[in-house]
C-alpha cells in the first residue's frame, strides 16, 4: 500500500534582520538552499506534495513571511533549515507557523540544528531535528515512519528529548535526484559582485564535505568527504542549461579539487563536448598544481577562492589551517599564469592575533595582489573548536546569534578591542582596493557593458561600506 501523500513546506528564512529592508543591500550574493531543494526532489519522488517558499531571495522579512504563510492550506510538516546568524529568523517563523498551522509539524534541519540540537529541539514550536544530511531522515518522517526507529532524528517526546543514533552518510552522491529547481524561484538568484563573468548563474555541489580540520570551521558531515560522479555533475548543468538558461556556475564546495581525477575528468568531458559555460570554485592551496589549473582554465573556470586566514604562521598553526605562505604565493602566482583569477580571503582575530600581526596579514594581501581579497572578523561559530576554546576563556561577548557575521565582533582577545578590529576590518579594505594598480587592473578588465556596470556597482558599494555611516 502506498503511504499516504503528504503536503510539505520547505522555508528557506530570510537574511533581513527585524524589520530593516536596507539591511539586505549588505547581502552580496542570493542563492537557494540546495539542502532544502535535494530534501524537496526526494519527498516528490515519493509522492507527497512540496512548496518552496524563499524567503531570502524575495528580500522578505519575518512580518513578510507570516502575510505568505497565509498562502497555503493544510500543511502536514513545515521544515526550515537554518545557519547560526538565521537560527532567531527560522524560529520566529517556527511560532508564526504554529499559529497559522497548529496541527502541522515542524522541523528543523542545517548546520545549527545539527551542532546545537538541545538549545533548538527546546523550542516550544520545533517538533523534530534532522541531524546532519535530511534526505533520508525527512523521507522517513514524512511517509509516516515511528519517530523512535529513524535514525538521525531528535524530537520531543512527553517535554523529553530523544536524540536517535545517527544515520549513515549517504555514500552514492549519484543517487540522491537533481535538486527540485521547479520548485524554487530562479529568475531571483544573483551571484556576488565580481564573481562572475556570465549570467545567469546558479550554485552547484560537486562533493559534501571538507577535508580540513580548521578550529574556526564547522566538522560538517563528521569530517568525511563524498563526491558526485563527473557525468552526473555535467548532467546537472545541462539540465540547468536547457531548463534555465544558465551560463554561469558557482561551486560552493569547501574543498572543489580534492579529488583531482574527478576535476580532470570533469574538465575533460567539458572540453571534448564544446559546453559553453564559465565556472568559478573554492579550493585549498594544498589540493591544486599547475597541470590542474591550466586544464581548469581551459575548462572555462575563471575565478578561484583561496582561504589564506592569516600572514601569519604560528597564527597559521594555531588554527589548525596547515599551508604555508609559500605554497599561497606559488598557488596564486600559478593561477594568475594560467589565466585564472584569483580571491584570497583574510580574517582578523583568530587565536594569537595582536595588532601586528594585522598589519602583517593586510601588507601579505597586498604584497600577494589576487584579483579579489575578502577580510572578515573571525566569528566564533558554535559546534566549532574556535568556539570552544574562545567560552571556556571568557572571550565571546555575545551570544545573540543575530551579531554573528563575519563582520560583527563577537570575539574579544586580550590586546584586540572591538574598536581596533573595526578599525584595521575597514583599513584593511580601503589599503587593499584604493591602489592605483587595482583600480587600473579592474578598469582594464573590462569587456562588455555588464562589466562596467558590475565594477560600478561594486565600486559604489564599497564605498558606502567604507565612508557610508
Amino acid at each position: 500500500m502506498s503511504p499516504i501523500r503528504k503536503k510539505i513546506l520547505l522555508i528557506n528564512p530570510p537574511w533581513v534582520i527585524g524589520e530593516d529592508k536596507n539591511l539586505w543591500k549588505q547581502v552580496a550574493s542570493c542563492w537557494p538552499s540546495l539542502g532544502l531543494a535535494y530534501i524537496a526532489a526526494v519527498l516528490e519522488k515519493e509522492g507527497h506534495k512540496v512548496y518552496y517558499l524563499d524567503c531570502s531571495a524575495f528580500h522578505y522579512t519575518v512580518g513578510d513571511t507570516e502575510k505568505a504563510l497565509k498562502n497555503y492550506e493544510d500543511l502536514d510538516f513545515i521544515g526550515l533549515t537554518a545557519t547560526t546568524p538565521l537560527i532567531n529568523n527560522a524560529l520566529d517563523i517556527a511560532r508564526l507557523a504554529r499559529k497559522t498551522f497548529p496541527k502541522a509539524k515542524i522541523v528543523f534541519g542545517g548546520i545549527h540544528p545539527s551542532v546545537m540540537p538541545d538549545e533548538v529541539i527546546g523550542y516550544p514550536a520545533v517538533d523534530f531535528l534532522l541531524i546532519d544530511e535530511g534526505e533520508e531522515t525527512m523521507k522517513e518522517l514524512v511517509g509516516g515512519e515511528k519517530p523512535e526507529e529513524i535514525l538521525g532524528l531528535c524530537y520531543k517526546n512527553n517535554g523529553q528529548v530523544i536524540k536517535n543514533p545517527l544515520r549513515p552518510l549517504i555514500q552514492d552522491l549519484d543517487s540522491i535526484p537533481l535538486p527540485a529547481y521547479h520548485l524554487l524561484p530562479m529568475d531571483r538568484y544573483y551571484p556576488a559582485v565580481g564573481s562572475y563573468k556570465k549570467l545567469p548563474a546558479m550554485i552547484l555541489l560537486a562533493t559534501r564535505g571538507c577535508p580540513g580540520r580548521c578550529t574556526f570551521c564547522y566538522r560538517t558531515f563528521r569530517g568525511l568527504v563524498r563526491k558526485r560522479s563527473a557525468r552526473n555533475i555535467i548532467d546537472e548543468i545541462k539540465f540547468l542549461q536547457q531548463n534555465y538558461g544558465i551560463k554561469e556556475i558557482a561551486f560552493y564546495d569547501d574543498t572543489f579539487t580534492l579529488f583531482k581525477n574527478l576535476i580532470k575528468e570533469f574538465c575533460d568531458i567539458l572540453i571534448n563536448e564544446k559546453m559553453d559555460v564559465s565556472w568559478s570554485c573554492f579550493t585549498r592551496v594544498d589540493h591544486i598544481d599547475k597541470e590542474l589549473l591550466e586544464l581548469m582554465k581551459k575548462a572555462g573556470c575563471h575565478l578561484i577562492l583561496f582561504g589564506v586566514e592569516s600572514a601569519d604562521e604560528q597564527i597559521l598553526q594555531n588554527i589548525n589551517k596547515k599551508i604555508s605562505l609559500a605554497q599561497v604565493q606559488e598557488v596564486v602566482r600559478l593561477a594568475r599564469k594560467a589565466g585564472i583569477e584569483t580571491r584570497a580571503s583574510f580574517m582578523f582575530g583568530n587565536q594569537g592575533e595582536t595588532e601586528e600581526t594585522i598589519k602583517k596579514t593586510i601588507n601579505f594581501a597586498i604584497k600577494l595582489d589576487p584579483d579579489e581579497a575578502q577580510f572578515n572578523i573571525t566569528t566564533p561559530y558554535p559546534g566549532t573548536e574556535l568556539f570552544n576554546w574562545a567560552k571556556e576563556n571568557n572571550y565571546i561577548k555575545s551570544f545573540n546569534w543575530n551579531d554573528y557575521s563575519y563582520s560583527n565582533v563577537v570575539l574579544e582577545l586580550p590586546g584586540l578591542s572591538r574598536d581596533m578590529l573595526h578599525h584595521y576590518y575597514h583599513l584593511a579594505h580601503q589599503k587593499f582596493y584604493f591602489r592605483p594598480k587595482m583600480i587600473l587592473r579592474r578598469l582594464f578588465h573590462i569587456r562588455s557593458w555588464a562589466q562596467l556596470k558590475q565594477e560600478i556597482k561594486g565600486g559604489l558599494g564599497l564605498l558606502k561600506f567604507l565612508y557610508g555611516n
